[in-house]
């Protein structure tokens, strides 16, 4: 059974971890407070700071397991998230064992991350959102999981010069779109937190910050883009999503 953890929980037992998910929360822990290399996202590390981040582990992301592991923890906190504070999001990390380290390159990643995706669309419960198009080339698209609209971020150890997507195991970043848009209430107020988080990403990054980085709703904007960038500055043509989805639906 998967377990939903907050900082607090994790950090006063940590012998109820195995050995990799203490060293990753730790790495994580030490991500998000450093005053030296300032992690971009400043709402995380206020999430982080406030203990308004949940956390979770998978297993394996060589096993479909994994995929089963993220559907109990996103189902679980859907149903609490609301309760967990504005600067809310959930936390997961996935066992990324030392072969797989070595061996896995960016590509590999990025297949691993769509067809969970894909697995969970498939395998929710509940219908997805009539206000949301199915099309992932439609501005308007975003994930959406137990009726809930959310936006997806994914590092890995493959990432290098994008420290800011680089991480010693997978690492998911799933944030309710209701937070994102308690950010984006005025125009100044967006403008002035993108603009923070933009200078913070040039210093933290060894190259531009990625072309695909968009505003949700505005015209030349994919959301799935985004969610897993590549490590130069190259673009995915098509999303492996809307691919799998059109599959899904053809049967």
């Amino acid at each position: 059974m998967t377990t939903l953890y907050t900082k607090e929980t994790l950090e006063e037992n940590p012998t109820s971890l195995q050995a990799w998910e203490r060293e990753v929360f730790t790495r994580f822990s030490e991500k998000l407070s450093s005053k030296k290399a300032l992690f971009p996202c400043i709402p995380a590390t206020q999430g982080f700071a406030l203990n308004q981040l949940r956390y979770g582990f998978l297993r394996d992301i060589r096993t479909d397991e994994s995929a089963q592991d993220l559907k109990e923890l996103l189902a679980r906190y859907t149903k609490i998230s609301r309760s967990t504070g504005k600067y809310a999001s959930l936390i997961v990390f996935a066992e990324t064992p030392e072969d797989a380290v070595k061996t896995y390159k960016v590509e590999d990643y990025y297949t691993w991350f769509w067809k969970t995706l894909n697995t969970l669309a498939q395998e929710d419960e509940k219908e997805w959102p009539m206000h949301i198009p199915k099309d992932a080339n439609d501005p308007s698209w975003e994930f959406c999981f137990h009726g809930e609209r959310y936006f997806m971020y994914c590092a890995t150890p493959a990432h290098k010069r994008r420290q800011s997507r680089s991480f010693p195991c997978v690492m998911l970043a799933i944030t309710p779109r209701w937070v994102l848009e308690t950010f984006n209430a005025t125009k100044q107020k967006s403008q002035r937190v993108q603009e923070a988080i933009r200078k913070r990403l040039v210093a933290y990054d060894s190259l531009e910050p990625h072309q695909d980085l968009n505003v949700y709703g505005t015209e030349n904007n994919y959301e799935w883009k985004q969610y897993f960038l590549t490590d130069d500055e190259t673009s995915h043509a098509k999303c492996p999503f809307e691919h799998l989805w059109k599959e899904k639906h053809s049967k």
